[in-house]
């Protein structure tokens, strides 16, 4: 769900197009934003383009979280669109409100006490109802007319509010504000888990983020036995001296691999070997364009 909030307004809204998706190794993602007029932003508008993305309100009890305004905003709209699948799967898969702190966390953003009297009545009466129930049984009786003083269009916009609580992503807001922010840098390994921080998505295509799964991923001891397994397999050498691309091992027969190369993690590189070649070829383009439009032509144009 973040990676396909974030990622949608950081092409479209902001004109970004280098953009690699980064598993932290335990829950959380990263996003690398790679184009040149990203790493040159000032502390300033990093933290305007952060601000953006932060829509929870910092130090809330039991109270409203988010902070958005009428008329939505249309990344806002577009989130709403993006999350609401998801949304039905969250109330499946995690049961929010299903318990009694869940239940009065959901009767508390709705917005009409008659309302909330009628589902409490409703819930009371029937014990272990789901989720997925209690959310549908808000627009049931508000359609049965169960309050007199209900204010529908309250009500719509309580409810995109709720959506947006438990759907939209949390940002880690001091990571993208300064320059001279720590960053963890992609293939550390998680020092709780043990997982590598693999690239998720390196291409843009959210069917790589679709079919990610945190579970698959190597940790370091796993990638080490493979490592050994390979070399006590059919090779019955140790080749992790010579060092060769990819690119220069496939269709070689009997031709030598790095250690990454022998083990589950190799994918993973490969995408990130594709994305900073994609990237320098950007570079390269846009660095032609500039002389060409400065009239910048020749030896004279060029770097040494």
């Amino acid at each position: 769900m973040a990676i396909k909030v974030v990622d949608v307004a950081l092409r479209e809204d902001f004109g970004f197009d280098h953009i690699m998706w980064v598993y932290s190794g335990r829950r959380g993602v990263h996003a690398w934003i790679s184009d040149k007029n990203a790493r040159e932003l000032d502390d300033d508008k990093r933290k305007a383009i952060t601000g953006y993305f932060d829509l929870f309100k910092t130090g809330v009890q039991g109270g409203k979280r988010i902070n958005v305004r009428r008329p939505l905003h249309p990344h806002l709209v577009r989130s709403l669109d993006i999350l609401k699948p998801y949304f039905a799967r969250v109330l499946e898969d995690q049961e929010p409100f299903e318990s009694s702190d869940g239940e009065a966390r959901l009767l508390k953003l709705l917005p009409d006490k008659n309302l909330n009297d009628a589902l409490r009545k409703k819930w009371d009466s029937t014990p272990g109802r789901s989720s997925t129930r209690k959310w549908a049984d808000i627009d049931a009786l508000a359609s049965q007319g169960v309050s007199k003083t209900l204010d529908t269009k309250a009500l719509v916009q309580a409810k995109q509010d709720i959506l947006l609580e438990y759907t939209y992503p949390r940002l880690d807001v001091e990571v993208g504000k300064k320059k001279n922010h720590l960053l963890k840098s992609p293939f550390v390994v998680h020092p709780g888990t043990g997982r590598v921080c693999v690239p998720i998505t390196a291409t843009g295509d959210m069917k790589e983020a679709e079919k990610f799964d945190p579970l698959s991923v190597p940790k370091v001891t796993e990638l080490l036995r493979e490592i050994d397994e390979y070399k006590a397999g059919a090779n019955g050498h140790d080749d992790s001296q010579l060092t060769m691309t990819p690119t220069d091992t496939q269709g070689v027969e009997g031709a030598q691999l790095k250690d990454w190369e022998k083990t589950r993690l190799r994918p993973y590189v490969e995408a990130f070997d594709g994305f900073v070649k994609g990237l320098i070829k950007s570079e390269g383009v846009r660095v032609k364009r500039e002389r060409d439009e400065d009239g910048v032509t020749g030896a004279d144009g060029m770097d040494f």
